[in-house]
């Protein structure tokens, strides 16, 4: 049959199946405001009919500026559905960087939380394509802005959509902005093919395995990736699913997953790193029904997927992808024949980013052009190609040179593969350290000095070398309790029998905290311009 691959399908589904299911807000000081799927999909039809009447036509772009919720869910629905295109943007970026994106993306509405008019505010008037702002107010005593509309009402007034437009499975869906680190953020347009296809290959059960038997809870940023598109596989499977609310902390998670035996949560490492803190002095909260965190943005320390593999019984799974990705690429899952294998082995696996996932092709090339072989030795950058893999930038012409002549997409990321598929990311092209012609991988590095029991966090960056071009310099943040106490000759020591010889950093300086980007990420160009006038010591 001509049946296209909507988002419309598996939400009507959904609302028929798992009407009794349920979702719900963290909302501060409050507790979850909790609803059932029936309720919810109710809540989209009447917003999707409200933005009509608003004016929102097909192909219209309807931004967001919120944390994650279940209204931003509706809207992650509401949107695409009806024929417009979902457009969330990141909160954390600078306000020039939102302007310049709202305004490029040319969105006609944009759908915010009252908690967040401090950020829009200054930048309303910039605003040039934007017609009307809706607040969602998310806890008790929020105030509505003059000029603003209420969603609530809106949703009141509106008589929910029962007839939804046929779509092209290629119409957009939603689109998200890079985070900009060189130049203006770039946008990239999921389809609903794309999203639909990402949603079902999330629930195979040797990638995330999310069924409705879960119970999601969402800490990453449904404006980064779409949450990593985990919130339309939840939808699709009817699983249960919490949204961790405004800015949530570590001490908010470990509490969400102990009251409501959460068994689904993804968050960058720095955030596990936090948690371990927290569980190690208040080991009465119990974290033992989580059965799967996905890791993705930076490599977990091997010594982090040990402690919550056998200390918590959570299994940490370690996912590549990017925002033109859709972003699933990779997933580390142990074949069935390596459960045997020795602890080493075991983990010394699981600490790779993982295999492809069905639907991606990928490849390494090196810098003249040729394919790597998969051998575990060889080094690339990564090449990728799929069905929801970008073809290009929205609006955007120049970004064509992120695709090569035979149609993969550039992703910028160096790796090795190994004979069984897996793949191990060694850098970011521009993070890898050229040392008297070798290369040195600031990712392993990283990951080791953070093996080590004193250290909470860790980055090392290039810095210039009059003999050998470029070396290490290691940017170390000692755990508190080590804070005085730690030494850089501590660190070299735990590296050097962990590393070749001529890898070793030239220096380690201890720091406060490692700068991060918008959505948790370490963000080495601080760390770059901080350190540009370092000099070797003699």
């Amino acid at each position: 049959m001509d049946y296209p691959l909507t988002l419309t399908q598996f939400f009507e589904r959904t609302r028929r199946v798992y009407p009794k299911k349920v979702l719900g807000t963290r909302v501060p000081g409050v507790g979850l405001e909790k609803l059932t799927y029936a309720a919810w999909a109710d809540r989209t039809a009447r917003l999707a009919a409200a933005l009509a009447r608003l004016g929102v036509k097909k192909g219209d772009r309807v931004g967001t500026l919120a944390w994650n919720s279940h209204r931003h869910l509706e809207v992650y629905f509401a949107a695409p559905m009806m024929g417009a295109v979902l457009h969330t943007v990141n909160l954390r970026l600078a306000p020039q960087d939102i302007t310049y994106i709202v305004n490029h993306a040319e969105d006609q509405v944009l759908i915010a939380d009252a908690s967040l008019w401090p950020i829009l505010e200054p930048i309303r008037k910039d605003l040039k394509t934007v017609r009307h702002i809706i607040m969602m107010k998310n806890a008790p005593g929020e105030e509505l802005p003059p000029g603003s509309l209420d969603y609530e009402a809106l949703l009141r007034e509106a008589a929910p959509v029962t007839d939804w437009p046929r779509l092209d499975e290629n119409d957009a869906a939603g689109m998200c902005y890079t985070s900009g680190t060189t130049g203006h953020p770039k946008g990239v347009v999921y389809s609903h093919r794309a999203v639909y296809l990402h949603s079902f290959v999330s629930s195979m059960a040797d990638t995330f395995g999310v069924s409705e038997r879960d119970v999601i809870l969402h800490i990453v940023p449904m404006f980064h990736a779409n949450a990593w598109c985990v919130p339309f596989a939840g939808v699709l499977n009817g699983a249960t699913q919490f949204f961790g609310g405004p800015n949530p902390q570590p001490r908010d998670i470990i509490e969400m997953i102990h009251n409501e035996r959460v068994t689904f949560v993804g968050a960058v490492p720095t955030v596990w790193i936090a948690i371990h803190a927290i569980l190690e002095k208040e080991p009465q909260w119990d974290i033992s029904s989580v059965r799967c965190i996905p890791i993705g943005g930076s490599a977990a320390p091997r010594s982090l997927l040990e402690i919550f593999d056998k200390k918590y019984g959570a299994n940490m799974l370690h996912a590549w992808g990017m925002t033109e990705m859709t972003p699933l690429g990779t997933t580390c899952r142990l074949k069935s024949y390596m459960e045997a294998l020795p602890d080493e082995e075991r983990y010394a696996i699981k600490a790779k980013q993982g295999f492809a996932v069905a639907g991606v092709d990928l490849r390494i090339v090196d810098e003249a052009g040729r394919e790597q072989p998969w051998d575990g030795k060889s080094v690339g950058e990564i090449q990728v190609r799929g069905p929801w893999i970008a073809s290009g930038y929205y609006n955007n012409p120049a970004g064509a040179a992120q695709l090569t002549a035979d149609g993969w997409f550039r992703t910028g990321d160096v790796a090795a593969i190994d004979s069984e598929g897996y793949v191990q990311i060694t850098d970011r092209t521009k993070d890898l350290i050229k040392s008297g012609g070798e290369w040195i991988s600031s990712v392993d590095l990283e990951t080791t000095i953070m093996g080590h029991p004193k250290v909470l966090e860790a980055a090392v960056i290039a810095v210039p070398h009059e003999r050998w071009q470029e070396r290490p310099l290691a940017c170390v943040v000692p755990k508190p309790e080590y804070k005085d106490s730690l030494t850089a000759q501590e660190i070299l020591d735990y590296l050097a029998p962990r590393v070749a010889k001529w890898w070793l950093p030239d220096e380690v300086t201890f720091i406060e905290a490692v700068p991060k980007t918008s959505v948790g990420k370490f963000d080495k160009k601080v760390l770059r311009e901080r350190f540009k006038a370092w000099t070797p010591k003699a």
